[in-house]
Parts: structure tokens; C-alpha cells; sequence
């Protein structure tokens, strides 16, 4: 798995990509957001581990870009775990976080639950797609019991899905 490491602080990300070498994964590292959302498009990576607070770009921001244009699963890493950050995560398409401190043990097993969670996510938006009719429909998803999220689900001719946020609900 290639995964794309985003934090402006040298020694975290000198310590990630030693531990996720060691671990048989592929790494590219960013010192900044921009940064990342550049080096995403150019590597592909199969999974991002973006910081929160970075120059240029903050990671949530990264992510949101990125995920815009890529189907990759993004992990936060970062200091800051307050609500409004988790509610910007989430917003941004964020499937995992990572709080720091954090103990070596416990990165590849964020990266595997986020990566295992995108692939469910791609193959229920799959499933969707293939049960609508041809044409434009608004569905409703409700995320964790609580949020609802009005979803534009368009079938292109080719066979495609499109699915986005329905604005207009």
C-alpha cells in the first residue's frame, strides 16, 4: 500500500515513515498541505495521513481537495481533537484520526480501519448506483443515527455514478 504522509514537523514525519516502512508499506512524504494535494495527484497514493495544523494548507483542507478529485482514504493526524475539528473532518470525508501522542502500535491499525471502512464506502455508493433507474434521484443517508446528508445520485449513460450533495435540500 502506497500512503502519502503530510506534516510540516521533520521528525514526525522521519518517524512515521520509519514505522510504516518497517510496517511493508510504500511511503511519499509532504512538509505542508499544499504540498500533499500536489504530490496526490502526481504518486496516487492508496491512503493519505494528513496533519491537522500545517502552513499553506491545513490538512482538513488537503483532504478535501484531494478526496475532490481521488478516491482515497484520508487518516488526520494531530494534536487537537475538539469537536469543531472532528465536525470539519468528517465534512472533508476524513475515515479515520489519529491523536498525538501516539504509540507505534497503534498507526497501522488506523490506516487498516480507515482503509477497510473507504472500501465498504465505495461498495455501498457501487450498490447504490446499480439499484437507482436511470436518471437523477435525491436519497437521504443518515450518517451515525443522527446527520442527515441528501444525496444526488445521477446514472451517466456509460454506466457510471455520480453521487454529490444535493444543495437544494
Amino acid at each position: 500500500m502506497k500512503v502519502l504522509i503530510a506534516d510540516d514537523e521533520t521528525i514526525i514525519r522521519l518517524d512515521l515513515r520509519g514505522v510504516l516502512e518497517r510496517a511493508g508499506y510504500e511511503v511519499a512524504e509532504a512538509r505542508d498541505g499544499a504540498e500533499a494535494v500536489a504530490l496526490a495527484r502526481e504518486w496516487n497514493p492508496d491512503l493519505a495521513l494528513l496533519d491537522v495544523k500545517m502552513p499553506v494548507i491545513d490538512g482538513i483542507e488537503a483532504a478535501r481537495r484531494i478526496t475532490a478529485t481521488q478516491s482515497v482514504p484520508v487518516v488526520l493526524l494531530t494534536a487537537y481533537a475538539g469537536p469543531d475539528i472532528v465536525a470539519r473532518a468528517v465534512g472533508a470525508g476524513v475515515f479515520g484520526y489519529l491523536v498525538k501522542p501516539f504509540r507505534e502500535s497503534e498507526i497501522a491499525p488506523v490506516l487498516e480501519t480507515a482503509w477497510a471502512r473507504h472500501a465498504d464506502w465505495l461498495e455501498t455508493r457501487r450498490e447504490l448506483g446499480r439499484r437507482i433507474v436511470p436518471g437523477t434521484q435525491t436519497v437521504d443517508v443518515v450518517v451515525e443515527g443522527t446527520r442527515r446528508y441528501p444525496l444526488r445520485i445521477s446514472t451517466r449513460a456509460d454506466g457510471r455514478v455520480d453521487v454529490s450533495l444535493n444543495e437544494e435540500s
